[in-house]
């Protein structure tokens, strides 16, 4: 086995300070007492902590983005297993089309999307709904849970599918005892990383909303405009800790090698 040389200790020592500084210096400034932005803080305190439970609009916004992120999460992975299944395993006329055409999203500016999406949900009454923000935010994200359920797909196995048809099994309990199981930490993964990515996502959001479906990113996008506080690094705060918290808490349960690469974990 090779060891690192102290030269690769050192690079990967300056990756993660410079990865993890920012988020360093948000969550200083949230503890500052003052009324502006300031790091190193001259003190500690817990002021624009408390200052998030007296901004409803700030909490009514971060519940929305936590129910659209999973319910957009949510109908993406519906669209991407399938879709995996058949891209993974068929060979058939226009399937890099078909492939192309959901790996789409990524390609395509965030912003020609946002007018994209606005144009359409307009036609249809739609713009503004939460209804609309869930099918623009699945839309945007299916390529991220596409990715994870091709990769599981791909080095899937096939022998236990086979001796569970020759068992007399149907192609759906085939489906949900055999091979859901076995593709599940991509499956996992992907709608994880969905999740995170539709609750954070601004620009695509910023066109297709209204007052009352208005999501956390957006509302802090409007607050920043009009003031600059640390209620901003308060609130960021909060939502690092949140992301930090539900990366262990997969961890502890499923194990995140098992999302990140599909593998069998531990």
């Amino acid at each position: 086995m090779t060891r690192n040389g102290p030269f690769a200790f050192l690079f990967s020592a300056l990756f993660v300070v410079f990865m993890t500084a920012p988020l360093v210096v948000v969550m200083g400034v949230s503890l500052t007492p003052e009324g502006f932005l300031e790091f190193p803080p001259s003190g500690l305190s817990l002021r624009w902590f408390r200052a998030i439970l007296e901004n409803p609009d700030f909490i009514d916004a971060a519940w929305i983005s936590l129910y659209l992120g999973i319910a957009s999460a949510s109908l993406a992975t519906v669209l991407a297993v399938p879709a995996a299944l058949a891209i993974g395993r068929r060979r058939f006329a226009g399937r890099d089309f078909l492939l192309a055409l959901f790996m789409s999203p990524l390609t395509v500016p965030t912003i020609v999307l946002g007018i994209a999406f606005l144009r359409f949900l307009s036609q249809f009454g739609l713009n503004g709904t939460f209804v609309g923000l869930t099918l623009c935010h699945a839309i945007f994200i299916t390529p991220f849970i596409l990715r994870l359920v091709l990769a599981s797909v791909t080095g899937l196995d096939r022998t236990i599918e086979k001796a569970a048809e020759s068992l007399g099994a149907s192609d759906f309990t085939v489906f949900r005892r055999v091979t859901l199981p076995m593709i599940m930490p991509g499956v996992v993964g992907g709608w994880v990383l969905a999740f995170i990515t539709s609750f954070d996502e601004l620009t695509v959001t910023v066109f297709i909303v209204n007052p009352s479906t208005t999501t956390l990113p957006v509302r802090l996008f409007a607050h920043i405009t009009q003031t600059t506080d640390p209620l901003v690094a308060s609130i960021s705060t909060v939502v690092i800790l949140f992301t930090v918290g539900l990366m262990f808490l997969i961890e502890r349960l499923y194990g995140l090698d098992r999302l990140l690469v599909g593998g069998e974990g531990r």
